[in-house]
Order: C-alpha cells, then structure tokens, then sequence
C-alpha cells in the first residue's frame, strides 16, 4: 500500500537514510523496496543514492505482508458471555487482539482459537477469526466476537449502523472544564509516521462524546462514548482538545506518569442486539488494577 511522504527539509541526506529516520521501516527494509522499484521520488523510480530535497514527494509502496494462518494457544480468556453464535471478553492490557508483523502469537486470536475450536467465524480471515471490532493492545475491556458467520456479518453491519453502544472510562491530563462534551472531527492516517493516527482534513468522520467523572489533581476521570469506531480514535480525539489520556505517549502524555507505561483506558460497557434473537444485550466490566492504582496515585 503506498504512503506519500512530502518533505519538509531534506537536508540532502540519501533517501534510505531519510525514509529509516522519518517511518518505521529500517534502513535495510527500506533498501529492498528501492531495489523492488517500489519507491518514486515525484512519480520517478528512486535510486538509491538519490539525496532528498526540500518539497519532493515520495511515495513508498510497502506490500502488504502475507497472512498466516494463526494456531490456538491456551492462553487463559475472560469470559462474560458465550452462546452458540458469539462471546463477549474481556481483554486484558498488554494483550494485543490479532496476530501482526511483531505478535505472531500471544494474541486474543491465539487464545480465542484454543477456546472456541473451529467455531470461531471465518469472515475476518486466517489472521482475525472471529474478530467483529479491536481493542487496541493497552487498552482493556470488552469485545465481543462472533463464532458464526451470520453473527459476525450481523455485528459488522449493526456496528456500520451505529447501534452498538461501547462507552469506556480514561484518564486525561489536565482538568477539562466542560462537564460534557462532543469531539467530532475527521481522522486518518499520520502522514509521516504511520504508527499514528491525526485529525486530518479528508479523514474519515470521527465523533467521541465525553463526561467528566471527576476532577483530581491536574487530571481528569472521564466517560467517552463511540459514536464512531475509528483506530486510536479516542486517544486522538483527547490530544486534540489538549487533554491526552494518562501514559499515552504515543499522542502526548507522559512516561511513566501515575506508574502507567500506556494510555489509561478501558472498554467499560458493551451494548447491542443478538444477531440471532434480537434481544438487547448488555454488559460491564469492572475497572480494572492498573486504572484504580493510576486514580490512587493522584489522591495520595
């Protein structure tokens, strides 16, 4: 998949050496896809010794990298609901959701498989089995995730349309003075560093509304509902009205702040209708230790 990075200032520097400092692809990697004609400087194939100037457009195509067929690991889950058609778990922190260039195993896919067999849906493919929405690694809480295929499109639609409710509970840097509020604007893509997620002009439509719980010691507790379901949505949404969550310091808190060494959030609610019978379905999860050590630090 391509990605277009403009240069601010080149500083003549050789461009496998500035695409290695600018994304996340090392020097070598970088090599390769120059080797591979995958790399154009204004639309021409790039050379290798090629120096960066100022205002060039570059366009890296990286190939997507090949799925892998993930294999069950019995990796303890928490369970809040299971039937014939889906389960709902609740993810702990540190855990990522599916297997990726970097956690081919340890997963929730991984566990999900050693749990659920081969009733898990096919519609996510051999690397998502099953996996109707994500959790990002740090953030815990609930997920559901269908063990059919007419669950798992049913769920996919109802989350389309908007009708599954998720509400989660942060932590925020600074006191925001509105009791509460709505975030909407559009996010994609960093255009640099593809690790991240920005508000950006032409993004895909972003809505998040906040409530304050409580304000303490120069943060603030607070309830964000999804309107939107948008990668990193809710992370960026709060460094975009200057409050980034408690840790995150991918979008701007800090290391190591209240013991957190990632972002403070959690998947409190989850809410929807049984793709199968219609009935309203809805579950809690209970704050979990790293959050209610996070609050303590700030009242001691």
């Amino acid at each position: 998949m391509p990605v277009w990075i403009k240069t601010v200032d080149g500083g003549g520097s050789r461009i496998d050496v500035y695409l290695a400092a600018v994304g996340p692809l090392s020097r070598s990697a970088v090599e390769r896809l120059i080797v591979q004609n995958r790399v154009t400087v204004n639309g021409v194939t790039a050379k290798k010794k090629h120096r960066v100037a100022a205002g060039e457009v570059i366009a890296v195509d990286e190939p997507d990298p090949v799925a892998a067929e993930a294999l069950p690991e019995a990796i303890p889950l928490d369970v809040v609901y299971e039937d014939a058609d889906l389960l709902v778990v609740d993810k702990p922190r540190g855990m990522v959701t599916h297997p990726a260039p970097g956690h081919e195993g340890g997963t929730l896919v991984n566990a999900l498989l050693a749990h659920c067999g081969d009733s898990l849906s096919g519609v996510g493919g051999v690397r998502r089995p099953g996996i109707v929405h994500r959790l990002d690694k740090d953030t815990s809480g609930l997920m559901v995730v269908a063990k059919c295929d007419m669950a798992h499109t049913a769920l996919s639609a109802a989350l389309k349309k908007r009708e599954v409710s998720r509400v989660y509970e942060a932590i925020a840097r600074g006191n925001i003075r509105m009791e509460e509020f709505t975030v909407s604007a559009p996010i994609g893509r960093h255009p640099v560093d593809r690790k991240k997620q920005a508000v950006l002009p032409g993004g895909r439509a972003a809505v998040t509304h906040g409530r304050v719980l409580a304000r303490i010691g120069g943060y603030t507790h607070t309830e964000c509902r999804l309107e939107t379901g948008r990668t990193h949505q809710i992370r960026v949404h709060m460094a975009h009205i200057g409050h980034p969550l408690a840790g995150d310091t991918r979008y701007g808190g800090k290391a190591g702040e209240l013991g957190l060494d990632a972002q403070c959030l959690h998947a409190r609610e989850l809410a929807f209708a049984h793709p199968r019978t219609g009935d309203a379905m809805r579950f809690s999860a209970k704050i979990p230790e790293y959050f209610t050590k996070a609050i303590a630090k700030i009242i001691q």
